[in-house]
């Protein structure tokens, strides 16, 4: 007996052993290998119909992501534009609640033109009658239609005045009327200056007094009233003298007695106040007012 022998019999069968394990397997995978590369073939088959659903499923996917991606690039420019509406209806009603009040603002500026012609034509009917009254104004003014009435009745009233002063100083006064002056810095202003000239030459009739100036006064003051009378279509018949008579002396009171008689002609009733009896004797008739313990009387003789 080898055991040496024996163990490598021994180790030859072992490996015989799995040979023939191997070979039962063998036979077993080829018996089921029909059906293993069967189903095989139904398992590629499966694999490529999931790879081709998941490559569908991939390019759904990539569409959902460029949509998603999309819908989110949408939903950041509908927000943007949410906020853009909003905007524009903060500044509609801004521009609507402007429009409102320029609306308003036109109305009062229609109202305002309106009154404004009003005004206007009121202006222009007021400055025509402002230069209506600005010429009147100038027309009666002192250089207007006055100074040409003074104007044309000068020479009258001068000659009516020389006509009696004459009388009363026997020629040796004479009126003179002026109513132009030459102004120092040029030109002519409207006056009225009277000179007087006698025998000590021409003076104003600022420079006489008394009796003289009595005289200057009398005969200017009843040319005048005729004058005014004649001016007005009227004859004066009555003449009333009032005092004045103090400031003359004889030789004077005669000759204002001689010029009132001289023009008695011209009135029908000359009425002389005084309570100097001396010129009260120079009239035919005398009404005398004397008071009494009982009143006033009155008696004509």
């Amino acid at each position: 007996y080898d055991g040496a022998q024996h163990d490598a019999v021994r180790q030859q069968l072992e490996l015989y052993q799995v040979y023939e394990q191997r070979q039962r397997q063998l036979e077993i995978a080829a018996t089921a290998l029909p059906e293993v590369q069967s189903a095989l073939e139904g398992a590629l088959l499966r694999c490529q119909q999931a790879e081709q659903t998941l490559a569908m499923e991939q390019e759904k996917l990539a569409q959902l992501e460029a949509d998603i991606e999309m819908l989110t690039e949408r939903v950041v420019e509908f927000q943007a534009r949410e906020q853009e509406v909003a905007r524009q209806r903060a500044i509609e009603r801004r521009a609507s609640e402007q429009l409102i009040v320029a609306q308003q603002d036109l109305r009062a500026m229609d109202s305002l033109r309106t009154r404004r012609e009003k005004l206007e034509a009121a202006r222009e009917a007021k400055r025509q009658e402002k230069a209506l009254y600005e010429e009147l104004r100038v027309a009666f003014g002192k250089n207007g239609i006055p100074a040409m009435i003074i104007e044309s009745a000068i020479p009258e009233l001068e000659a009516g005045a020389n006509r009696i002063l004459s009388r009363m100083t026997d020629g040796r006064m004479q009126i003179t009327m002026t109513t132009q002056r030459e102004k120092l810095s040029g030109g002519m202003a409207e006056t009225l200056d009277i000179q007087i000239a006698d025998e000590l030459g021409t003076r104003s009739y600022e420079m006489y007094s008394g009796g003289e100036a009595f005289r200057i006064n009398f005969a200017i003051r009843v040319a005048l009233s005729q004058l005014l009378a004649r001016r007005a279509g009227a004859h004066l018949r009555t003449l009333f003298l009032d005092e004045g008579f103090g400031t003359q002396d004889e030789d004077g009171r005669n000759k204002l007695i001689e010029a009132i008689t001289t023009i008695q002609d011209d009135f029908s009733l000359i009425l002389v106040i005084t309570h100097i009896d001396e010129l009260r004797d120079s009239f035919p008739v005398h009404i005398t007012l004397s008071k009494t313990g009982e009143g006033s009387r009155i008696r004509v003789h």
